[in-house]
């Protein structure tokens, strides 16, 4: 590999890197970019493209180098090698070409795409299983996803290895905070002088989560499959956009069928805040957001943050505790210096995945940090001509293994108290 090469390759690579952090370091705090942020992301994309074309470039130099290099002699020759093994994909779209290529009948198959399973190239035949996207190719689609993503980086993850299909997750059994309950049944006491106690074990249960796979498929013409860079920049940008949103919905509010367990769904340990007496249908008041916060668990408090529809914005706007005669009323949403809401001083942004105004899940306090996610590997990416073979189209699909539930099995009852409260509280419908 000639050193301009690697510059380009190491340049572009870290780019994108200094892109991504731009982003999860928004993303992290909750805000919009500042114009500092905008005008840096600007000059790295335009800088990409740059690359893109330098890179370009010096792939045909190096294959019209390969093409013409000189055959030896045949008497001479001791052995035989296929060098083309030893060369690495220089982007994602030169790799989706040659698994194009691959699936094609007569199309000729890239020798690197039968690398050893153990490096991250391939699971086998296409037929079977596809071509894993290479291990740095799936890993910037996933970091790219992820970092698009609201909840899923806030979730605890936990990657699975080899030979492995999900986890046994272990909880402790707890439903209640009292005495001779805590963790599932841990006593401590004040012990007198010569006074006995009586000993307790916590009691122990599994999550059985299973990995699942969220599938995407996309289509791609002949004619676009001839241009490597622009097919890299179409598949990254809908591959990201698309799984981030498809993550955050089902973390959110999935049934746990054939997919993650949301942080809402009624099944899980989620707390369901019924509505004021005699309150109109499709409101949120001032007393829902107090008995709502009443009902998250003291150590999400901290943690946590709101999440609410965008029809929401203007009772939000408006709410206030009202006070005396005299009195200054009480604002219950305010603003952080950068304008975004804050309520009972947490975070709060809007989530296009929050349920309708007057459903249950149009406003709710969430803690992703209870949130588990387990995922395995890269990207499986498979393609067919078949699928859209009259549209002159090529089908790609991808494959993702992950999973996620919350890490309670149920809401607690506090110590004092008769409330059950949970990592994760909604507003009934109303």
């Amino acid at each position: 590999m000639s050193k301009r090469y690697f510059k380009l390759l190491q340049e572009r690579g870290d780019l994108v890197k200094e892109q991504g952090s731009i982003f999860a370091i928004v993303d992290h705090e909750g805000r919009e970019m500042s114009e500092a942020e905008k005008t840096r992301d600007d000059a790295i994309h335009a800088r990409l493209i740059e690359l893109a074309g330098d890179v370009e470039r010096e792939e045909r130099r190096r294959e019209w180098e390969r093409t013409v290099a000189a055959v030896p002699d045949a008497d001479r020759i001791t052995g035989m090698h296929d060098r083309a093994e030893d060369e690495s994909w220089p982007t994602m779209g030169h790799f989706l070409q040659a698994v194009a290529s691959a699936g094609t009948p007569g199309g000729q198959i890239d020798p690197r795409l039968y690398q050893a399973a153990g490096s991250g190239a391939n699971t086998g035949v296409p037929s079977e299983a596809g071509f894993l996207v290479r291990r740095d190719f799936s890993t910037v689609l996933l970091d790219l996803a992820i970092q698009q993503s609201i909840l899923a980086p806030l979730c605890l993850t936990i990657p699975i290895g080899a030979g492995a299909d999900g986890i046994d997750l272990p909880y402790i059994d707890e439903t209640s905070e009292a005495d001779g309950s805590e963790y599932g049944g841990v006593v401590v006491y004040w012990r007198g002088e010569a006074d006995t106690v009586a000993a307790k074990m916590p009691k122990f249960e599994l999550h059985d989560l299973r990995l699942t796979e969220l599938m995407g498929l996309a289509y791609a013409t002949n004619r676009a499959l001839r241009d490597a860079t622009s097919l890299e920049a179409i598949f990254t940008a809908a591959f990201t956009s698309v799984m981030a949103s498809k993550l955050d919905n089902a973390i959110y509010r999935a049934d746990g069928v054939g997919k993650p367990l949301g942080m809402i769904h009624s099944t899980g340990p989620r707390v369901s805040q019924a509505a004021r007496d005699g309150q109109l249908a499709d409101t949120i008041v001032d007393g829902n957001i107090s008995d709502m916060w009443m009902r998250v668990h003291t150590d999400s408090k901290p943690r946590g943050f709101w999440v609410y529809n965008s029809e929401a914005t203007p009772q939000l706007d408006s709410m206030y505790v009202p006070a005396g005669t005299g009195g200054i009323p009480t604002r219950v949403v305010d603003y952080a210096p950068d304008g975004t809401y804050r309520i009972k001083g947490r975070p709060a942004r809007e989530f296009k995945f929050c349920s309708a105004l007057g459903d249950e899940g149009d406003i709710a306090f969430i803690d992703p940090s209870r949130y588990v996610l387990i995922s395995k590997g890269g990207i499986e990416a498979a393609q067919s001509m078949h699928v859209r073979f009259i549209y002159g189209e090529n089908t790609y699909r991808w494959l993702y293994p992950t999973n996620g539930r919350p890490a309670w099995r149920t809401a607690k009852t506090p110590r004092y108290g008769t409330m059950t409260t949970s990592t994760f509280v909604t507003l009934a419908a109303r």
